[in-house]
Formats: structure tokens, C-alpha cells, sequence
């Protein structure tokens, strides 16, 4: 395996760390500070408004993520372009008032919602976006020893795969992982992605959605980005510090985006909705500042020459570039570790000019009977099932050795699963008794009869 180095930032301890109140976006006070065209936040107040009836300054503040003062204004233009009309106060108090739509208002919401049906927070401009990704790039994040240990736990790591592992985490490039099936390459990429959530700087700014020459790319996705409530002393601090923050970012996880098989060309462009009218930001995207796991690469109906020649420039330029439906083509950071894991042998994936791009590589491969021992004896633990050494000699020598059967690190897990099944069936309690060892075996190697010799225990 190689790395590349990297200046690596003063030593950060592991654990969570409330974030520098300097960290959080400060929230826009006028249009103009928003960065983006007055007109796309009146078209989409407009159209907010249309489908809310009714709304404040401060509800739709909570729609746009937008604080009183843009709002105010952008309901100050509606009303001089007669969109809107004051209906009543909005609270007591008498400070905000209820804004609904006029007919003239009504008409230009149809129109608009023709161009685009995006209802939802206001983006933030592109060059906005670029800048906030430079200020949290994976690469500053430090991952050591420890962290390695913990977010792989329930992996069984040699010392030399923990160092592999480190260092390629920490050089912020992309990393191969290959080997024969079964050995938990899905599983330890799963197991980075939560390395970079584990230490100081793990959580990162995500903007709902940013604006790219007057059209909407939504980025945020709860299905990719876990949002993270902000600290106590980070809430505190910022009460002191009186900073309002930029609601239309959100405070996340690193993200972890996973493509297997279904992964082909088109998925990593833009995604048009022709019906709403507006992007959908393509999964590696999605996943800057965090993990792009391409599992069973080589599995995918797209020729893997073609998949890794898409990847040559952001791999090495840290940049992506992307095309929206009126022929603009736009650069947009891309700051990820794309984990490439296969079964297959990496040569015959790609030629020696892509493989240099792709800077750590790791073989993951068949455990030793004594790993594959300790792997079966947490797997008993996890699963509530009493754990026999002298079962391990017998699956060596009666199983393994007898048909010629490699070891790999999943067998365990499978096993033992089989096992709590039969004993299940059975009405009896899940054992390594040689009874539930043979029939498991039995139907997950495919032995045939011949391992049906011992009755279930009763």
C-alpha cells in the first residue's frame, strides 16, 4: 500500500469536540448577503406562500431557513409588485403580520411553479458552497491508533491492516480494497466511514440545496446526511458570541454514500426531475467530506475501463464537472475518499495509469485459523451462543481441511446464524454441538447428506 502525505494539522484528540464558534456560517442580513438573484427568492416565497396560504415573517423564515430581515424584505417587494397583501397581525404583539397572496400573486406562482416546482430552504450560491468544502476537507481530519481500533471493533484487524488502514484514511485519496469475497471489505469501508465521525472535526456543514446559474441543485439527503444537534457549550458559545447562524446549511455526520452493482455511468451526472424541474446532486457529490464506497466494483453493468475513466480527473483534480439540461457546464469541488472494494483482481480492472491515481491499496485477505477463531468466538458472544474451542478443531479437520474449503472472515457469522435457526426449530438451545456444526455446514457449503449423521441434541 501507498500513501500520499499531507500537511496534517496540530493533533486533535479523539471524540467528539463542539465546533469553533468561527466554524458556523453567520446568517445573511440583507438579500444581497444571501449571494443569490433577489428574483429566485421572490419566485420561490411566491410559491411557498401559494402553497401555504398564509405565512409571517418569521413561518416564512422556517420555510426559506432565511432570518426577519431578508424576510421582511423579500415581503416588502411582493408587496409593492402588488403579489401580496397584508391580511392581519401575526402575533399579538403586533410585530409580524400575516401575508397572503393577491390574484396578480396567485397567476405568478402558476407561472412560476411552470419553471420549477422546488419548494423547500433556499439554496446557497455555488461559490458559497466551494468555500465552505475548502474550510472542512477530509484530508485535515486526523485518525489514529485508537480510532482505528474502535470504529473497527467488531472487525478482527491485524496490526499491519490497522496501520494500512490508518494511513490511507488519513492521506485523504482514494483507496482500493480487494481480495477474495467474504472477508469484510464492505464491512471495513463501513467501518472508515465511521472513523471520520469518530474524532474532532467528524461533523461538517451541508447546504439544503445550492443555486448554479439561476437553477437548484439539491444536495441534502436524509437518507445520506445524519443531521447532529449542536453541542451545549457550541450552543452557549454562540448565545455569548450573539452569532445567528445560517439555517440553510445543515450540521451533519460525514456522510457515508454507498453504489454497488446498480452503479452506472448516468447515476454519477445530475439528475433532472422533468416534472418538478429541478437536480438531484449525483451520489458522489452527495457524499463530499465524507465516504463514496463503490462496492463489488467490477460487478456493475457498465465496463469497469469506462466507470474508472470517469473517475481520472476528479480522482486526481479534486474537482468534478457537470452539465445541467441548458448545456452549461460548471465545476463543483469534489472532496471525498472513493473506496473502491472488489473481489477481482485489480489489474484486470484498470491499466497502471489509473491504479497510480488511486494511491492506497489494500489486500484483504483469507483469516489464519487463529483469527478465524477469534472471529467466531466474538460472533458467539454478540449472539448469545456458548463458544467451544474444541468446535474450532473440529470444523478444520472435518470441514475445512476435508473438502478442501477456504476460510473467510464471514463463515462465522453465517454459521452461527444457521445454528440459532436449527436450534430454533428444534426447541433447544443454540450450542456448537457437532450436530448443529454438520447440518449448518451442510446447507452453506453445499456437503449434500453426508453431513446429516448426527442427530439434534434433545
Amino acid at each position: 500500500m501507498t500513501t500520499q502525505a499531507t500537511d496534517v494539522p496540530p493533533l486533535l484528540s479523539s471524540g467528539l469536540a463542539a465546533p469553533r464558534v468561527s466554524r458556523f456560517p453567520p446568517a445573511p442580513s440583507s438579500i444581497e448577503e444571501t449571494g443569490l438573484p433577489s428574483e429566485l427568492l421572490v419566485q420561490l416565497l411566491v410559491k411557498t406562500l401559494f402553497s401555504a396560504g398564509e405565512l409571517t415573517e418569521a413561518s416564512g423564515g422556517v420555510h426559506l431557513k432565511l432570518p426577519y430581515g431578508v424576510m421582511k424584505e423579500l415581503f416588502t417587494i411582493l408587496q409593492r409588485e402588488k403579489l401580496a397583501e397584508v391580511r392581519g397581525h401575526g402575533e399579538p404583539l403586533g410585530v409580524l403580520y400575516r401575508y397572503s397572496l393577491t390574484d396578480a400573486g396567485r397567476q405568478r406562482a402558476q407561472t412560476y411553479l411552470e419553471v420549477g416546482r422546488y419548494i423547500g430552504p433556499a439554496p446557497v450560491p455555488l461559490t458559497q458552497y466551494e468555500a465552505m468544502v475548502r474550510k472542512q476537507p477530509v484530508a485535515d481530519l486526523r485518525i489514529d491508533r485508537p480510532t482505528v481500533e474502535r470504529a473497527s471493533e467488531n472487525l478482527v484487524l491485524s496490526p499491519q491492516a490497522i496501520e494500512q488502514v490508518g494511513e490511507a484514511v488519513n492521506s485523504g485519496w482514494a483507496i482500493f480494497l480487494y481480495g477474495p469475497p467474504g472477508n469484510g471489505k464492505t464491512v471495513l469501508a463501513e467501518a472508515i466511514g465511521r472513523m471520520l465521525r469518530m474524532v474532532a472535526g467528524g461533523e461538517i456543514f451541508i447546504p439544503y440545496a445550492v443555486e448554479v446559474d439561476g437553477q437548484i441543485l439539491q444536495i441534502f439527503d436524509p437518507l445520506t446526511h445524519q443531521a447532529v444537534e449542536q453541542g451545549p457549550e457550541a450552543a452557549r458559545s454562540l448565545i455569548e458570541a450573539k452569532v445567528e447562524c445560517d439555517t440553510r446549511w445543515i450540521y451533519c455526520k460525514r456522510p457515508l454514500e454507498v453504489a454497488g452493482g446498480e452503479l452506472t455511468l448516468g447515476m454519477l451526472d445530475l439528475t433532472f426531475n422533468p416534472t418538478a424541474k429541478y437536480y438531484q446532486a449525483p451520489p458522489h457529490i452527495k457524499a463530499n467530506g465524507g465516504i463514496f464506497l463503490i462496492d463489488d466494483f467490477g460487478r456493475q453493468l457498465v465496463r469497469p475501463r469506462d466507470l474508472l475513466n470517469r473517475w481520472i480527473v476528479p480522482l486526481e483534480k479534486r474537482v468534478d464537472h457537470l452539465t445541467l439540461h441548458t448545456g452549461k457546464v460548471f465545476q463543483i469541488p469534489f472532496d471525498t475518499i472513493v473506496i473502491f472494494a472488489t473481489n477481482l483482481e485489480p489489474h484486470k480492472l484498470a491499466d497502471e495509469a489509473f491504479l497510480r491515481r488511486i494511491r492506497n491499496k489494500i489486500y484483504i485477505g483469507d483469516p489464519s485459523p487463529e483469527t478465524f477463531s477469534r472471529i467466531f468466538q466474538n460472533t458467539c458472544k454478540q449472539k448469545s451462543v456458548p463458544f467451544d474451542l474444541g468446535a474450532m478443531d473440529y470444523l478444520f479437520r472435518n470441514v475445512y481441511q476435508k473438502h478442501g474449503l477456504n476460510l473467510r472472515s464471514c463463515h462465522p457469522r453465517d454459521l452461527v446464524d444457521h445454528i440459532i435457526s436449527i436450534a430454533k426449530f428444534n426447541g433447544v438451545p443454540p450450542s456448537l454441538d457437532r450436530s448443529f456444526l454438520d447440518r449448518a455446514c451442510q446447507t452453506y457449503f453445499f456437503l449434500g447428506g453426508e453431513a446429516d449423521r448426527h442427530p439434534p441434541p434433545a
